[in-house]
């Protein structure tokens, strides 16, 4: 079986075919990404960008797989959670196709793609999730076929702590450079800590304070590097809090880290610090799977189609806060 993927939740326009015929499953993995000149990503900019590139990205996907349109079993799409106006630029591509072409047409939860992904490259069994990206922020596990959260941001993710902070001192875009975040970078030059506000409550975290008063002391002359030494090690720390909890409320033996911000070496580190004291087995969904690709979007509409997973093409509406606990599961028990 063959599924060809599209996502366009936030700021990349990704196209992956997979098939389960063999073990090397990956036929295709292209995208188109954005990245503005200043500022953070606008949305209607970035799904005007999106619009233009996906013909090209979708053309060179088929090209990879060496395969026609007609040649695929289902189309899947990302529809939610994400950005509005970038999530009907997939929509809009994937409801055409299934149209024109007959195929069937399958929802997928962009969160949810993540943590498939990771699973299948991993080869994770049964893990705490810790989902980290740009917008998203949660420690999840699943349990009575759905992912359950167990903690998660009470305002902004991590991912948009970390890019929002930069973008307001200068440091970016972009954020990311040779796998550190640009914060990450320039923590390393830090030397002392400062008081910053750490909030855990109960299982779940809020990063808006931590935003505030971090701005408020680079603009009263702290040291820049202090504070993002300062900022990176409250806010990393405050996640590993929290996804110990999940892991001695839950009893699982591993832990999983997803999503974009999962490629931060330092939080990777912190992360085996952790699976150590708590002897458990840890994985790391590698960078270039970490981030939004269609692969992801592939490989979770062939698990959902072939448990029956289809949508009317009139009813393949995009949901921007689709929430990943909304989701059954039917393939995993």
């Amino acid at each position: 079986m063959k599924v060809l993927g599209i996502e366009s939740t936030a700021h990349t326009f990704g196209v992956g075919v997979v098939s389960d015929e063999h073990e090397d499953f990956i036929l295709a993995d292209e995208r188109a990404n954005y990245v503005p000149e200043k500022g953070g990503i606008h949305p209607r900019e970035a799904s005007r960008f999106l619009a233009e590139k996906a013909p090209e990205v979708l053309r060179r996907a088929l090209d990879s797989a060496s395969i026609s349109l007609s040649d695929v079993d289902a189309i899947a799409v990302a529809l939610g959670p994400g950005l509005g106006p970038c999530l009907r630029v997939g929509a809009t591509v994937a409801r055409a196709l299934a149209a024109f072409f007959k195929k069937p047409l399958v929802p997928v939860n962009h969160a949810v793609a993540h943590i498939e992904i990771g699973l299948r490259i991993t080869g994770a069994r049964d893990p705490v999730i810790v989902y980290l990206s740009g917008g998203n922020t949660a420690v999840l596990a699943f349990l009575k076929g759905r992912y359950r959260v167990f903690g998660e941001t009470l305002d902004i993710a991590l991912g948009n702590l970390l890019d929002t902070f930069a973008r307001e001192v200068g440091l970016g875009p972009p954020y990311v450079v040779g796998g550190f975040h640009v914060v990450d970078r320039c923590a390393e030059k830090g030397r002392r800590l400062l008081e910053l506000p750490y909030v855990v409550r109960g299982q779940d975290v809020a990063f808006s304070g931590l935003l505030t008063a971090a701005l408020r002391a680079y603009r009263q002359g702290a040291d820049l590097e202090d504070v993002c030494l300062s900022l990176r090690e409250v806010a990393y720390n405050s996640i590993i809090e929290i996804a110990a909890r999940c892991l001695t409320q839950t009893k699982k033996r591993e832990v999983m880290v997803v999503g974009g911000v999962a490629a931060s070496p330092i939080l990777r580190a912190k992360f085996e610090t952790l699976a150590k004291i708590y002897g458990v087995d840890m994985y790391v969904v590698p960078p270039k799977y970490a981030v939004d690709n269609g692969v992801m979007i592939a490989w979770t509409g062939l698990l959902a189609y072939k448990s029956g997973i289809v949508i009317d093409i009139a009813n393949a509406v995009i949901r921007q806060r689709w929430r990943v606990d909304e989701v059954d599961i039917p393939w995993r028990r």
